[in-house]
């Protein structure tokens, strides 16, 4: 299996306070791998350090065979455009349609007439599963599984194969939370897509998940499948798996 991202040793203070402790992980190609953690544990952190949106203070952070640490500035532009993010609110801009929140990736990075980005519009809108009169709609307007299918599409715009998901199925009811896990696990095998995910679901880890990595105590403390996860004996792992109210069993 051909690593994606890797992870060695990974150290983050904010505020003076320890975050991550010489924090290790390793995400393959075309796999969904999830972070899964208490508040608190790191979990966002490390989405925005594969983003550039934050640096550890010392580790090696490997994205797409690019260290994070060493980047120039092309090629952290050129990084950008290969990976598409899913913020947890969205993050659309309120002031435009779902059309424009889309359109404005291919004016900002690429050189296409604007037919030709009305109808790449058209297509990731259909691909994630919106309507078509969806493009015209403004956030204000939009229920919560609209809004996160109308960011998911923003996020495909550019054809990355690394995708990051911020608590994806936050705010979403028990249905709506299901069928979204759906689309992304058949957009993973459609697009040939590597999936990195924040979540707080276990559900989500139990149907969709390939691998995860289990926070705690500033380290990872199991990382695998969910079958190797819950073979660990440790105080944790029983907290999320065993006594926790979703009660997941091995």
């Amino acid at each position: 299996m051909k690593p994606v991202i890797q992870a060695k040793n990974i150290t983050t203070t904010l505020g003076g306070n320890l975050i991550h402790d010489r924090v290790n992980f390793t995400v393959y190609e075309h796999e969904i791998y999830a972070f899964l953690g208490g508040s608190g544990s790191g979990k966002s952190t490390l989405l925005r350090e594969m983003i550039l949106l934050q640096q550890p203070q010392s580790g090696s952070l490997n994205v797409l065979g690019y260290d994070l640490q060493t980047l120039s500035s092309s090629d952290a532009q050129e990084l950008r455009r290969r990976w598409g993010v899913l913020f947890q609110s969205g993050a659309l801009f309120s002031s435009l349609s779902v059309g424009e929140n889309i359109a404005m990736l291919y004016r900002e990075y690429t050189d296409l007439s604007t037919a030709l980005i009305d109808e790449l519009v058209s297509l990731k809108i259909d691909l994630v599963g919106l309507p078509s009169h969806a493009r015209h709609l403004y956030p204000a307007q939009l229920s919560g599984g609209m809004i996160k299918r109308a960011a998911l599409a923003r996020a495909l715009a550019l054809d990355p194969k690394l995708l990051f998901l911020d608590e994806p199925t936050s705010g979403l009811d028990p249905l709506s939370s299901r069928q979204f896990d759906t689309l992304i696990r058949q957009l993973r095998d459609l697009l040939g897509l590597t999936v990195v995910m924040v979540t707080h679901d276990l559900d989500t880890i139990h149907h969709i998940v390939d691998r995860f990595s289990l926070l705690g105590e500033k380290k990872v403390i199991a990382e695998g499948t969910l079958d190797e996860v819950l073979r660990i004996d440790h105080p944790i792992v029983d907290y999320f798996f065993q006594k926790g109210s979703h009660g997941i069993k091995s």
